[in-house]
């Protein structure tokens, strides 16, 4: 994996340097009752000092081609690397969700789990609960995100590979 730590990067970040900066790439989403849909994302993980990274997703259905077509998702929120190994992560989409979750760090990759998800009354997905795996390979980001929802338990959702830009 090749980057460059910055002098200037907060040295609580150290863990997660490897995710800074914006990722772009594509994936599919599928769910029970739903077509299998392709798509393109881009991750923007910023700093400005402090002892966390800003995370920013936008997802977009694309056609044929792989032109983007409609928002497909939307997330945001902060990722913040604690001492002993761990991170905590919290989320939040204009879905109707927001989500606290925790996890572990290794060497190019963060494993997580939830330990809260809040929904809005009209939230368009009775979601209950998630796994996410973020991990490099090759110098690509890789991801997948299962979720349960209340009719039914923990399986595949999303996955996408992302390369840096």
């Amino acid at each position: 994996m090749s980057f460059e730590i910055p002098s200037d990067l907060n040295p609580d970040l150290i863990g997660l340097a490897w995710l800074r900066g914006r990722w772009e790439g594509t994936g599919y989403r599928e769910w029970p009752g739903e077509e299998k849909i392709p798509f393109s994302q881009q991750i923007d993980f910023a700093d400005n000092g402090g002892d966390y990274l800003h995370y920013l997703a936008q997802t977009f259905e694309v056609d044929a081609a792989g032109a983007p077509v409609r928002p497909l998702m939307m997330e945001t929120g902060f990722w913040r690397p604690l001492k002993d190994g761990t991170v905590d992560v919290v989320m939040c989409s204009p879905d109707g969700f927001a989500e606290v979750w925790y996890g572990k760090l290794s060497p190019g990759r963060v494993d997580l789990i939830t330990d809260a998800v809040a929904r809005t009354a009209d939230a368009k997905v009775a979601y209950t609960s998630g796994r996410r795996l973020y991990g490099t390979v090759e110098g690509k980001l890789m991801y997948s995100f299962d979720r349960s929802t209340e009719q039914h338990p923990l399986r595949p959702y999303v996955w996408a590979t992302l390369v840096r830009r």
